[in-house]
């Protein structure tokens, strides 16, 4: 069970926060400083949010069994029609709003903190723990802790797929997103919110 929801919350993180505004965020950082400093501030933001994540979900998975399983088919179900809604929208003033508002957070921590080292940790931090906030990824990783009642494989497998995704952002972003379309990825996203949530809902009726 514990190798299961390691693997099935990676897989589910992975998905959701690829075409996500944070993955847009690292990578017009990525483009100011160095991709190994941005890595490490977006890392330890993603460490802070996703403890609180499941810290949260923890406390949610002492309600009874069959209310943590309502409440977790429902959030799949939240996730599933809000990525089908967003990838069936053209996301491009999205997308520039998401560089727009990072490269804006960027600036401003560039002329208030010393040091170049880090200053590019220090803004990366910053920028994506203020984005990871009520995030779509945030929200699924509390839900998969309360459905699976299993704290650290739930924060290894989201904390992995976050860090996955941040260093695809600024190692290999703007050629990942010009090969495979956002709707793309936000479908099969939908499609594992979905899968989940029936799931989820057949053990609750079986």
């Amino acid at each position: 069970m514990e190798l299961s929801a390691l693997l099935i919350t990676f897989g589910t993180i992975f998905l959701v926060e690829l075409p996500d505004k944070t993955f847009l965020a690292t990578l017009v950082l990525s483009t100011r400083y160095r991709p190994l400093l941005v890595w490490l501030g977006v890392g330890l933001a993603f460490t802070v949010q996703t403890g609180v994540a499941v810290l949260l979900g923890r406390a949610v998975s002492f309600l009874p069994d069959d209310l943590v399983r309502g409440l977790a088919a429902v959030m799949f179900l939240v996730g599933a029609a809000l990525l089908a809604r967003e990838a069936r929208q053209a996301r491009a003033d999205q997308a520039d709003q998401a560089d727009d508002e990072a490269a804006e957070g960027a600036e401003i921590l560039e002329r208030a903190a010393p040091g170049t080292g880090w200053r590019a940790v220090l803004a990366s931090f910053l920028v994506l723990f203020a984005a990871e906030w009520g995030d779509l990824s945030q929200l699924l990783t509390i839900t998969l802790v309360a459905r699976f009642d299993a704290v650290l494989p739930v924060f290894v497998g989201a904390l992995a797929a976050l860090l996955t995704v941040s260093a695809l952002a600024v190692l290999v972003g703007r050629a990942l997103t010009r090969r495979v379309p956002v709707h793309v990825l936000m479908w099969g996203g939908a499609t594992v919110c979905l899968a989940l949530a029936s799931l989820t809902a057949y053990e609750l009726l079986a």
